[in-house]
């Protein structure tokens, strides 16, 4: 286990160094594990078809590392900033619900329409599309353990998961941008833009200041969440239910976040806490991508590319024609679809990028600024595994 983390380091630095290299892979906000992974899932394929060498690793730190990531997760879901963010953000809120949902069911059906198993489906809905690549590698395996117990019908649903998550980061990336461009100039939103006053964004930022001598600190309330989180997994297993191991970790530290803010008893240090989650996930994808086994996809080629192109259009229509109008069919809610694009089929950071492209050129939309973040980064992963456990007990 050690070497095979080593090895996971080693791809994030040859991440790293080509995103920094490459601009197509900075323009698109491709994360440095899945680089350096994939290049390395390639060199593995290469080798297993030719009959050169088959690799095997101890990935029993990559377990270790998700869990770390996503209890720093639960730390985010904070209650205080969902009442402070008003109506519109408790709306948005709700139309992320509706699209996590409606990708899953679209998924599912799809497949089903294709002859496939419904956990295929599952492999290009909401795991890969909102969740990206984190959750990905962390469903991928809870998928594989239900299908080979229930038919036996699929193999490789990290390697699905992972496959789709990345073409969800270049598709998002992609359309985002022209859409909020095409809603903006065709419908003259320009003039609805209102200057606002920055001081709306509801997180104190003092409590995301890095103190060196607070990582510690940091450390022991992950391992606090994640020990009591094993007993609240435990008893969600009653329910006879199959949860990923980490729900009971997430729901621990939503507690101890909410707890700290309401009684003003304790601190959350919240700012080191996302230091340490944004490591655990990098080493978490690093271990996931050079253990894929790319030649897994090959008798799905074809069935992965339709289930996935569907999906690219959904979430177009749904943000362009509903999101859009419920959001107040003004310059906001335009900067918002192409943010929704970013984050619902790649990650945030994929949705800032583009908004930040789009009000460069245009003007700035806080409010766009505000409920992105928030809903993207603190609540959508959250709901996002409690939908997902949901339907695949459901199937």
């Amino acid at each position: 286990m050690y070497q095979t983390l080593a090895v996971a380091v080693l791809v994030l630095m040859l991440g790293a160094y080509l995103k920094s290299k490459i601009y197509f892979l900075e323009k698109f906000c491709i994360p440095a594990p899945v680089i350096g992974g994939l290049l390395f899932a390639i060199f593995t394929c290469i080798c297993y078809t030719t009959g050169v060498a088959e690799f095997s690793f101890d990935d029993i730190l990559r377990e270790v590392c998700m869990v770390f990531f996503f209890t720093s997760v639960g730390f985010q879901a904070n209650l205080k900033v969902l009442r402070s963010g008003g109506k519109s953000l408790i709306l948005f809120l709700f139309l992320v619900i509706a699209l996590i949902v409606s990708q899953n069911l679209l998924a599912v059906g799809i497949a089903k329409l294709l002859g496939l198993s419904p956990l295929v489906g599952m492999c290009t809905g909401s795991i890969p599309m909102v969740g990206g690549h984190g959750t990905a590698g962390a469903f991928g395996p809870v998928l594989e353990d239900r299908t080979e117990s229930a038919c036996g019908t699929i193999k490789g649903a990290t390697t699905i998961c992972t496959a789709a998550a990345t073409f969800g980061l270049i598709s998002g990336s992609l359309v985002d941008g022209p859409l909020g461009k095409r809603l903006i100039e065709k419908r003259g939103l320009l003039d609805t833009a209102i200057p606002e006053d920055d001081t709306l964004l509801v997180e104190d930022e003092k409590k995301h200041e890095r103190h060196t001598n607070m990582y510690a600190a940091a450390v022991f309330q992950l391992i606090l969440a994640i020990g009591l989180g094993t007993i609240f997994s435990w008893l969600l297993t009653k329910t006879g239910m199959t949860f990923p191991i980490y729900i009971g970790a997430m729901i621990a530290a939503a507690l101890f976040r909410n707890i700290g803010e309401y009684s003003g008893k304790f601190t959350i240090h919240m700012g080191e806490i996302n230091d340490l989650g944004g490591i655990s996930l990098s080493l978490f994808l690093g271990v996931a991508m050079i253990t894929l086994k790319l030649w897994q996809l090959a008798s799905l080629a074809l069935p992965l590319f339709i289930l996935l192109a569907v999906q690219v259009l959904l979430i177009c229509c749904f943000t362009y024609f509903l999101l859009f109008n419920i959001m107040g069919r003004d310059y906001d809610a335009a900067v918002l679809v192409a943010g929704t694009c970013g984050f619902g089929m790649g990650a945030t950071p994929n949705a800032m990028a583009n908004m930040q492209a789009i009000c460069e050129k245009y003007t700035t939309s806080v409010k766009a600024y505000l409920l992105i973040p928030l809903v993207g980064s603190l609540f959508a992963d959250f709901i996002n595994s409690l939908v997902i456990t949901f339907f695949i007990n459901l199937i």
